[in-house]
């Protein structure tokens, strides 16, 4: 089951749970946005057509920028170089749910994310219940100077010919 869309002057091959990005929506994140304007729909293998009536649904997954270009101009012989960088907007979407026909098939819902575990204590056990919440003292170790070298006066030339 799949369908062809019409998102920002571009056509994507979209199916119940996939990601795509498009360009950038008015939508924030986590709201739904639906397509109306599909290009063509596939039911069931093997066949093909364009309806009028279909719809798909998508739920907004992430809003960013993709990678900088680098647009370069050049002109030879004259000295002439410009560049600058440009950064494309664009909204990721989950498609949940094409509907055509009174068909409807709808992308399986998302697993649920499970919370972290708190890591044990490093010294293997539980921490003390007094100390719990509150920051650990540890004490500062403390540097000893070290001991200064003492130079041996450097010998003079007369010195070194005495030998």
């Amino acid at each position: 089951m799949y369908a062809v869309i019409r998102a920002g002057g571009k056509q994507y091959r979209v199916a119940p749970g996939d990601i795509v990005r498009v360009e950038k929506l008015p939508e924030g994140h986590g709201e739904s946005v639906t397509f109306s304007d599909v290009v063509a729909v596939s039911g069931e293998a093997g066949s093909f057509g364009a309806v009028k009536d279909a719809v798909v649904s998508a739920e907004v997954v992430e809003i960013g920028r993709a990678d900088k270009i680098l647009v370069f101009h050049f002109k030879r012989k004259k000295q002439y170089k410009k560049i600058y960088g440009h950064r494309q907007p664009f909204t990721a979407v989950r498609i949940t749910e094409i509907a055509f026909d009174g068909q409807s098939f709808k992308a399986p819902d998302l697993p649920k994310r499970k919370k972290k575990a708190a890591p044990p204590d490093s010294e293997g056990g539980e921490k003390h219940a007094a100390h719990k919440g509150k920051p650990a003292h540890k004490k500062a170790a403390v540097r000893k100077p070290k001991a200064a070298k003492k130079h041996e006066a450097k010998k003079t030339a007369k010195a070194k010919k005495k030998k």
